[in-house]
């Protein structure tokens, strides 16, 4: 993976807070957020699906492979 290095000003409460949630150093936590920011318009996508598909799994079935 080809990486850019950047210079970016961040509120340093908001950095520390993400941090935080993330349990991660600066660099991995701005990936991150990158990461979740990109695949944002994916999910809203299947959000807006949410209903309208139809599956034709019968749901006994998958229960009864779980039990075994």
């Amino acid at each position: 993976m080809q990486t850019q290095k950047i210079t970016a000003h961040i509120p340093v409460a908001l950095l520390h807070e993400a941090q935080a949630t993330t349990g991660k150093g600066i660099t991995e936590t701005i990936k991150i957020a990158l990461n979740q920011l990109a695949h944002a318009g994916a999910y809203e996508s299947l959000r807006k699906m949410r209903g309208k598909v139809k599956f034709s799994i019968d749901l006994e079935n998958l229960r009864e492979d779980r039990k075994k």
